[in-house]
């Protein structure tokens, strides 16, 4: 718990001192901490590979459009183009600096860490749990972290929700010493439709219809959090090329006919 307040204090967009909201209302941060720097540079990382699907300067886009739908609750067509374009011309991993003692931000810029501070959160109270001695244990902190097996010998069972009925389980994993996230687009929904959500296309300005929801696997939740995330705003060839990338992991992609399709 103590582990999880203090990273909390350096990744939350919510607490205005946390090491996240100071960079983004200064857009630079002195002496970041090294979970910060870790992280940011694992995030900028998984951009650069994934061509951008995953953002970590998204932000401007989230705020553009909570701030549109809570003026208009009832609009069915979202943000104005030149709007979204200006949002835009405010993101991009290439707009992150990360020095010796200093991070930047391009003037504009905002990052935000949800699409993978989760995980990194759950790896770390894992690895917590692991220097105390805890060597079987199921850690649910937004994602899921099977650390060794169950108490009867046999491997975690976790069931995926199904995006189209949440209360109803789609498909059951076994994991031991394993991780799995998953992103959809009916976790955060801007309107009464969910035809616009809080999972992004960073090149369209809007969000992404591909699928109901990924999940992946991996062996640390941070990897299997990212790549959930970024594999959500792809096409399915450009995000097989991406799996391939990261030997030992998997992804459960739900289409919109309800179909999963493992890759």
């Amino acid at each position: 718990l103590n582990e999880a307040e203090r990273l909390e204090r350096i990744f939350s967009l919510f607490r205005e001192e946390s090491e996240l909201c100071r960079l983004n209302r200064e857009s630079h941060l002195d002496s970041p901490s090294g979970d910060m720097r870790r992280l940011l540079a694992f995030g900028r990382a998984i951009s650069a590979r994934s061509g951008g699907a995953f953002d970590p300067t998204v932000q401007p886009l989230w705020s553009l459009y909570a701030d549109h739908f809570a003026k208009f609750p009832a609009d069915e067509t979202g943000p104005d183009r030149q709007a979204v374009a200006k949002a835009q011309a405010r993101m991009g991993y290439r707009r992150i600096r990360i020095g010796p003692a200093t991070i930047t931000l391009d003037p504009g810029t905002e990052i935000t860490l949800n699409g993978v501070a989760q995980g990194y959160i759950t790896d770390r109270v894992a690895d917590v749990l692991r220097q105390m001695g805890v060597a079987n244990v199921l850690l649910d902190l937004g994602e899921t972290r099977a650390l060794g097996l169950r108490p009867d010998g046999g491997p975690w069972r976790i069931g995926l929700v199904d995006p189209f009925a949440p209360g109803r389980i789609a498909r059951t994993l076994d994991l031991a010493n394993r991780a799995v996230a998953t992103s959809g687009g009916y976790g955060t929904q801007f309107d009464r439709r969910g035809r616009f959500h809080h999972l992004f296309d960073p090149t369209r300005g809007c969000s992404a219809q591909y699928y109901a929801a990924v999940s992946v696997t991996a062996d640390r939740a941070v990897l299997a959090d990212a790549l959930s995330t970024a594999l959500y705003v792809m096409p399915f060839d450009a995000a097989q090329r991406l799996l391939k990338g990261y030997p030992g992991t998997a992804a459960y992609f739900t289409l919109g006919d309800g179909r999963m399709i493992a890759g």
